[in-house]
């Protein structure tokens, strides 16, 4: 018999913790490659087309912002979560409800096309979000739920609920029995930051800002402060006077408001309706680009950007050498792997354990 034990290092290297998602991404390249040689695809042709050829117009730049715009987003809430030692999962689902919340007044009040419309749908995503966040966030401390299950299981149940809208009360009269809403009008529409040459709209603009607040509330504030405190040992956060509970409250509901940003802006600028999907999984990719952005709303921006560009590489590889989305998804998850292992082997170190060996420490305690 044989297992394996993890041993926390007295000390871990600060120069391997720094490269820690550089040599994630490395690792993903390379075993990247190697699947592509497996599928009978050229690697260095695969590698082409998945990272570079993305890059190679205009117009692509503008998707690379597209696609990481809600990936920066939820990716800066999800850090403050992260940091506070809270788990939510639930992201995807609260993207979902920001969408539906936001999506109010273009759907029920079409007629209305005031100056002030744009910023209450922006308002009541961020606020749908933060409110669906909230669930969770009670539960944990009300009864002592698991924030992760709570938070996963409510992503499905926001995902009926949109399946249910747009197939029943919001569907479009005139829209041929499709389940979707009616389109939203020019007044609810994201503009585009530079219309002449692509679709990025301002919802990148709100990513970079959401992340330099962040940023500043997590280095310079009281606040930010307490959520390293309460992240890093809650006891030392209870004589500091800090409250657990409510700072459980505060990082999900920063976290839920921003995926609900995300949400409002995705539908409000891409998608222009609600329909039955309206994110290729942005609430779980986000997960991948906090870590690999080590938590840091800075390096959140970096992450996002790769992972962008993951998505977008997917796509051009899906039509270029006739791969599957399932495997051009293979990559974000190796991505996360490497992460983590990473991280895992800087903490921590690996120790194999025989039954002999177990054995043998079982006696020495015995004597």
């Amino acid at each position: 018999m044989m297992r394996i034990e993890l041993i926390k290092r007295p000390q871990h290297s600060a120069l391997f913790s720094a490269l820690s998602p550089i040599i994630a991404l490395v690792l993903t390249l390379v075993f990247g490659a190697i699947l592509f040689a497996l599928l009978g695809r050229n690697p260095v042709t695969a590698m082409y087309i998945y990272f570079v050829s993305p890059l190679t117009q205009v117009w692509q730049i503008h998707e690379l912002a597209v696609k990481a715009a809600p990936l920066i987003l939820i990716a800066v809430g999800l850090a403050v979560c992260y940091r506070s030692n809270n788990w939510n999962i639930g992201a995807e689902g609260q993207l979902t409800m920001g969408a539906i919340a936001g999506s109010i007044l273009p759907v029920l009040v079409p007629e209305y096309q005031g100056v002030f419309l744009l910023p209450l749908m922006l308002i009541m995503g961020m606020a749908g979000g933060a409110l669906y966040a909230a669930i969770p966030a009670l539960l944990k401390v009300r009864f002592n739920t698991n924030e992760i299950l709570s938070s996963l299981m409510l992503v499905y149940v926001a995902q009926l609920f949109l399946d249910w809208v747009v197939r029943g009360p919001w569907r479009d009269p005139q829209g041929y029995n499709f389940p979707q809403t009616i389109q939203f009008s020019d007044a609810a529409i994201l503009p585009e930051l530079f219309p002449a040459s692509g679709r990025a709209s301002w919802a990148f603009v709100f990513a970079i800002v959401a992340a330099l607040i962040v940023w500043f509330l997590m280095a310079k504030t009281l606040k930010g402060f307490e959520v390293k405190v309460i992240g890093q040992s809650p006891r030392a956060g209870r004589f500091a006077g800090f409250s657990t509970g409510r700072m459980v409250l505060f990082a999900f509901m920063v976290s839920g408001a921003l995926a609900g940003l995300a949400g409002i802006s995705e539908v409000s600028a891409t998608i222009n309706q609600l329909q039955p999907v309206i994110s290729p999984g942005y609430g779980f990719t986000a997960i991948i680009v906090a870590f690999l952005g080590r938590l840091n709303p800075i390096g959140i921006i970096a992450a996002g950007l790769v992972l962008a560009l993951s998505y977008l590489g997917g796509e051009a590889a899906q039509a270029a050498i006739g791969i599957s989305d399932k495997t051009a998804r293979v990559f974000q998850g190796m991505l996360l792997f490497f992460v983590l292992a990473s991280d895992t082997l800087i903490y921590y170190r690996i120790r194999l354990i025989t039954s002999r060996r177990a054995a043998g420490e079982a006696a020495l305690e015995h004597s």
